[in-house]
């Protein structure tokens, strides 16, 4: 039976939200000289702040105050910049339900997903970095490895606050200083994370949050004191700031789309390869670069899957965010809605069949049902593009080779996964699927101790874990 679910919504009041919000230079908070902006929260659209724009002129201002502290801040010893990290992960770990409340907020991640997830990896990361501060002439980059100089950091909407740790805590480690732009749809928590630096003592100009659209990012990214670019995003602003970067000695990194298989055989067990394949596009409303996309299954095994996959859909709840019960949030924007629909409206238009659990929609809002196609061939869009949203594609396969051969028919190599008993298997498909990471009998399992990146149009670079440290150091 189905249990009815009483409201159990988090208090917003636990945060201090300003009316307004500028750009933080040189370790304080100043006006921005663009006109301001919206951020909205997309769960009831009405407006949450104002917020700067970053003209070209403040991100000159941004970068010359990073490079004045890169001066200081790089010739502090390992150890002194490592008490700064783990002052600031402690901290993070105090304000967490604030931090996360502001997210689910911000974003429209259902708040279980910021709490339990985001907010815990955001310090984790922050605590793992600070240890290797004073450790980097082990970390087999030579005995005395050098800091690049002031990184330019551009991060996406879909984990705003995780994308700021993955780029900032290395980056400090090595010694380096930062400027970094927020998506523009979700900069409140990078904001908060500047006031956090400020409640840490961390020395002026080492970090600097400059807000904005794309301009202020293209300012970041082709700004000539920026020495070390780290973009993570959409595939087509990827291949423009790799353009922008080619040829001017910019180290870059790159963490762009992906189209995931999410590979299940006919001996994997059944009930927890649903939850792998829930967890795989439906964590986070599927705005996520390594969901688990595309749903390959044994033909064997598919009608007893689907039957029941769309039972395990069907107890999923839809709605606020605040809600503790939430298990599907808000779709971020309105734009990336249209992007939704104009895609499963393309997938229908194909031959593929749609379908949905009973779901009833809130009224205002950016809002997408759980949405699974069947009779998906490789040649449909939704097989090939990159949805970014609770949309799940299933093809099927017959033989272990079948399934590295679709699932390596794709532009994109982020990540897959691997559902079965069999261990050789598994050693055996990984070794063949062109993907950055590979999961087995799990999905969307993150650690900062491992390196996360992608193959092909899925960008370059690795970020986390020991990998992650190379893209900061002069090597």
């Amino acid at each position: 039976m189905m249990f009815e679910y009483a409201p159990a919504p988090e208090s917003r009041e636990i945060v201090d939200l300003q009316p307004s919000y500028g750009l933080f230079i040189g370790g304080e908070f100043v006006e921005g000289s663009g006109p301001s902006f919206k951020t909205i929260n997309p769960a009831t659209e009405e407006t949450l702040a104002e917020v700067a724009t970053a003209s070209d002129d403040d991100v000159e201002r941004a970068v010359r105050a990073a490079g004045k502290a890169f001066e200081t801040w790089s010739a502090l010893p390992g150890a002194e910049r490592a008490k700064y990290l783990f002052r600031i992960a402690r901290i993070i770990q105090e304000r967490a339900r604030e931090l996360a409340v502001l997210e689910s907020l911000d974003n429209g991640k259902p708040i279980r997903e910021s709490r339990d997830v985001d907010v815990p990896l955001v310090a984790a990361h922050f605590f793992y970095y600070a240890g290797w501060a004073d450790k980097l002439g082990y970390a087999g980059f030579g005995a005395d490895p050098r800091p690049l100089g002031v990184a330019g950091q551009v991060i996406p909407w879909n984990f705003p606050l995780l994308m700021l740790a993955w780029k900032i805590a290395p980056a400090l480690a090595c010694g380096n200083t930062v400027v970094l732009k927020p998506a523009e749809t979700t900069p409140l928590t990078a904001l908060l994370f500047a006031e956090i630096c400020v409640q840490a003592g961390l020395p002026a100009g080492v970090v600097n949050i400059v807000t904005g659209a794309g301009a202020t990012g293209a300012a970041v990214v082709g700004h000539p004191g920026v020495a070390k670019v780290a973009f993570t995003g959409s595939t087509e602003v990827g291949r423009m700031i790799a353009r922008q970067v080619a040829g001017t000695g910019k180290k870059l990194t790159l963490e762009l789309g992906g189209k995931a298989a999410n590979i299940v055989f006919e001996d994997a067990a059944l009930d927890q390869a649903v939850e792998g394949v829930v967890n795989g596009i439906f964590f986070n409303q599927g705005h996520v670069c390594c969901a688990g996309s595309r749903l390959l299954v044994q033909e064997s095994i598919q009608e007893e899957l689907l039957g029941a996959l769309r039972r395990r859909l069907s107890t999923l709840r839809l709605g606020d965010p605040l809600d503790k019960n939430t298990d599907i949030g808000a779709i971020n924007s309105a734009e990336q809605l249209a992007r939704i629909r104009s895609l499963s409206e393309a997938g229908e238009a194909e031959g593929a069949q749609r379908w949905s659990p009973a779901c009833e929609l809130p009224e205002r809002g950016f809002w997408f049902p759980p949405t699974v196609f069947t009779g998906v061939a490789q040649s449909h869009r939704i097989a090939r593009e990159e949805i970014f949203g609770p949309v799940l594609s299933v093809l099927t396969f017959r033989t272990p080779a079948e399934a590295v051969e679709k699932a390596n028919n794709t532009p994109y190599g982020l990540s897959a996964g691997i559902w079965t008993e069999k261990g050789s298997r598994i050693l055996w498909m990984a070794d063949r699927l062109r993907a950055g990471v590979v999961w087995a009998n799990t999905f969307n399992r993150f650690d900062p101790a491992s390196p996360f990146g992608g193959y092909k149009e899925s960008g370059y670079g690795r970020e986390g874990g020991l990998h992650g440290l190379e893209a900061y150091l002069d090597v």
